[in-house]
């Protein structure tokens, strides 16, 4: 996955939330609705973790050093990490606070936490701010697109490599059905002049956002641990280690991504028995070749030579 689709979803979802940011704290401090108050602080949390996407990609670009011999590729994977921690806190644990206030508020007050001022200022941001978040999805969806292939949505969230498409899409997914759960709560406030709608409202988003945060900490927790190349990479490496007559075949191979565009490979392979030290080498060397042709990001390449022994 090319890290420019990321970046341009990521710039495309920032911006939207910014403006939706400001105009649902104003709608707040006017209405004094929990739903709008827990949406604006939903937008600020979108906003700090897209900021964090952006800043995790550009120190991922730093060059090796003899203290990390490997680079720095897996920092976007610790970024967005930090993400889902940033969600589940900022976002879902403020929303369920506030809608703990919001329902003491309509159990105990006399005019039951209902919206009395400025009622028809919530519903219009929400309404501006679906069409905001909508364009930002689309933007997320037409990027992930151009590299989810034939995968389902699902696998393409749990097996890309690149955290950033993924990541955006959980938070523009999350955003959008927030904002249905966020309309709904001020609608039947007004609707009912019970505030307890609000609170409810208010609740369901917190819910959604801890649901989405603990999803992406688990996808994004695997990828830290160090995954494998794709299936579909670890064929083409293969086939391309026997494909040349240097090698008598593969014995076994390890791989793990050391970022999303930059493969390790290792492997033992089996070359024959009679073959000079230069020999060996040479055909080392035009292994590898072939394995950078097949799969680009293969970056880092190390090949034991063996002699095969047949088992039994």
């Amino acid at each position: 996955m090319s890290a420019g689709g990321g970046t341009k979803a990521i710039v495309a979802a920032l911006l939207a939330n910014v403006g939706i940011a400001i105009t649902k704290f104003i709608a707040w401090a006017l209405s004094g609705s929990s739903s709008m108050l827990a949406e604006a602080i939903h937008s600020v949390a979108d906003s700090g973790n897209q900021v964090l996407l952006l800043f995790g990609g550009r120190r991922a670009q730093r060059q090796a050093t003899p203290l990390h011999p490997f680079g720095f590729g897996r920092e976007r994977y610790i970024y967005a990490f930090i993400v889902s921690i940033v969600l589940f806190s900022v976002g879902g644990l403020f929303a369920l606070y506030e809608a703990y206030h919001k329902f003491h508020e309509a159990t105990h007050s006399a005019d039951k936490g209902a919206i009395t001022s400025w009622q028809w200022l919530p519903v219009t941001v929400l309404l501006v701010a679906i069409v905001l978040e909508s364009f930002s999805f689309r933007t997320a969806i037409v990027e992930s697109n151009l590299v989810r292939g034939n995968a389902s949505w699902k696998d393409f969230i749990r097996r890309a490599k690149a955290p950033e498409l993924p990541v955006i899409l959980l938070e523009d997914l999350g955003a959008l059905v927030g904002l249905v759960f966020a309309l709904f709560g001020v609608c039947m406030t007004l609707i009912t002049g019970n505030g307890i709608w609000d609170a409810v409202g208010t609740m369901m988003i917190g819910l959604l956002l801890v649901v989405i945060a603990v999803v992406l900490a688990i996808e994004t927790k695997s990828l830290l641990l160090g995954e494998s190349a794709t299936d579909e990479h670890v064929k083409a490496i293969a086939v391309a280690i026997e494909a040349g007559p240097e090698v008598e075949r593969l014995i076994h191979m390890r791989t793990m991504h050391l970022g999303p565009e930059e493969l390790l490979v290792a492997a033992k392979i089996a070359v024959r028995h009679d073959e000079s030290a230069d020999e060996v080498a040479r055909g080392i060397d035009a292994t590898e070749r072939r394995i950078r042709e097949a799969v680009p990001i293969a970056k880092l390449i190390y090949l034991e030579p063996d002699i095969y022994h047949q088992k039994g």
